[in-house]
């Protein structure tokens, strides 16, 4: 199933330093929006919401928000049933579980780095190889050649 983009076209140089590393992709808006759109394809877009998610709520500073904002992850993401629920060990699951009553603004670490190691290893070479970054490159390469073209 072909992964429709819905963002402008990044720049040539962007497109080819996602290659990198996952982090160079995600710190892209461009970046996350394409790598995005390949994991909601593969029905693993959870896994980049709640790593995002999990990034929001480290820059969160008043303990009434964190509250909020923690219970909120928790019911989305990490408990039995969750609508969004993540794929963790029971262990960091349970850990989080008996914590959450009184959260931290590193009570998710664990599951977010699991999660981490999890699009580094598994989604984002797939997506490196996918036919919607190859498409995106491609068009990145045709439009330069294009732009050179008229040059000559």
């Amino acid at each position: 199933m072909p992964v429709k983009c819905c963002f402008h076209r990044p720049a040539p140089k962007e497109t080819m330093a996602w290659m990198e590393s996952v982090d160079t992709l995600l710190a892209n808006k461009d970046g996350l929006a394409a790598f995005r759109s390949f994991l909601k394809s593969e029905f693993s877009e959870e896994n980049i919401e709640f790593w995002l998610a999990c990034e929001d709520f480290k820059k969160t500073k008043s303990a009434a928000k964190i509250a909020l904002k923690a219970q909120k992850i928790y019911s989305e993401f990490i408990q039995a049933d969750a609508p969004k629920e993540i794929n963790i060990d029971f262990s960091t699951r349970d850990h989080i579980t008996q914590n959450i009553s009184e959260p931290t603004l590193q009570c998710f670490d664990d599951a977010q780095r699991l999660i981490y190691c999890l699009m580094t290893k598994d989604s984002f070479p797939r997506f490196l190889k996918s036919e919607a970054y190859k498409e995106l490159v491609n068009r990145q390469q045709n439009g330069n050649q294009k732009r050179w073209l008229l040059f000559l």
